[in-house]
């Protein structure tokens, strides 16, 4: 039996998704290349779901879903009722698909088998509030068939490892959530998992105990493990990994690091904030560029919406020479994870999803 998160195989590498760039908006599988080295496509994925689709009554939860994951760490975004959830409980065995097969380490993700792979921590929390946090991890411990000693070993390293220690013999009862969010972590580690599905760890968490749960996430990243993480909290995210999977309307709009995502959508408006020393015959220069959908003027700058960002970019550094202007301010608006799954979900802002 390995000891808590010793890697299953210590010659693996934290490696990203494999597949190949598909067309955004309509696809259900948009994976990317991005790993090296000729075993990389010849490793199994922990985690694989090929044309998954999930019902409730007459609702959709997710649609033709293709996807597969390695070790490395993956943030898992999307709006309310976009189908993240669905997709955690199917890749945890807590439901099974209506169409399509999920695997878990090659078995299927119902069986007991693919059980023993994964760590699962829901977004919601139901505890024995009456135990104390050490109680409760021990409990699990020997639920998932440990004996004593070993269950008590298991349970005191994985407490130490979520910052939980020194405060796991008060009642869960009287624990903040973030507290609630560590023991949950903790239950799920005990069984040294290959898999991890965080759904939504970071929320209720003090800015000290995010810096710790990300730099502990890296760290089981970096021993081999696959994490997928549900989160709203998109800077956050952005902190921890630039590997997404963005997820509307129950299907994976796109899955890559942000720049391969980026480059997908050179067909839609990315708006630049610019300044000069002659705004009125720049703003007519720019109008005349293909790539430029239109300009707006407030008292100092210019803010353009642009097609094609190479293209533009390129153009821009033309007309300033030939026109001999002097920019004083260049500001990209919409680089960030808010901005980019705003525009995978039709337009709208991921803050006010």
């Amino acid at each position: 039996m390995p000891d808590v998160l010793e890697s299953p195989d210590a010659g693996r590498r934290d490696r990203g998704l494999t597949s190949e760039p598909e067309a955004l908006a309509t696809q259900s599988n948009a994976t990317f290349a991005d790993r090296s080295g000729s075993d990389a496509r010849a490793e199994e994925p922990i985690l694989l779901f090929q044309h998954v689709s999930k019902w409730y009554g007459p609702v959709i939860g997710i649609n033709q879903v293709t996807l597969e994951l390695r070790p490395g760490i993956t943030g898992l975004v999307g709006h309310n009722g976009s189908g993240k959830s669905t997709l955690l409980r199917l890749a945890a065995g807590l439901m099974r698909p209506d169409l399509g097969d999920v695997t878990i380490a090659g078995h299927d993700a119902w069986s007991a088998d693919a059980k023993r792979h994964v760590g699962y921590c829901p977004e919601l929390d139901t505890f024995y509030e009456e135990m104390s946090g050490r109680q409760f991890v021990l409990t699990m411990a020997r639920m998932c068939g440990y004996a004593y000693d070993e269950a008590f070993r298991r349970t005191e390293e994985t407490l130490e490892l979520v910052a939980m220690g020194d405060r796991a013999d008060r009642t869960i009862a009287g624990y903040s959530k973030g507290m609630r969010q560590r023991i949950k972590l903790a239950q799920a580690l005990l069984h040294d998992p290959e898999l991890l599905l965080l759904d939504e760890p970071l929320s209720g968490i003090d800015p000290i105990g995010r810096r710790e749960s990300v730099e502990l996430f890296r760290e089981l990243a970096r021993r081999g493990k696959c994490l997928l993480i549900s989160s709203h909290e998109l800077e956050e995210l952005e902190k921890l990994t630039d590997h997404v999977a963005i997820m509307a309307a129950g299907r994976i709009a796109a899955v890559g690091t942000l720049t391969q995502i980026r480059d997908l959508l050179d067909d839609h408006p990315l708006s630049i904030r610019i300044a000069s020393d002659q705004n009125r015959i720049l703003a007519a220069a720019l109008l005349e560029l293909d790539d430029v959908g239109g300009v707006d003027r407030d008292e100092r700058h210019l803010v353009v919406r642009a097609k094609n960002p190479r293209r533009f970019f390129q153009c821009l550094a033309e007309l300033v020479v030939d026109r001999m202007i002097e920019i004083s301010h260049l500001e990209t608006l919409d680089e960030s994870t808010h901005d980019v799954l705003g525009y995978l979900l039709g337009g709208r802002s991921a803050r006010d999803a």
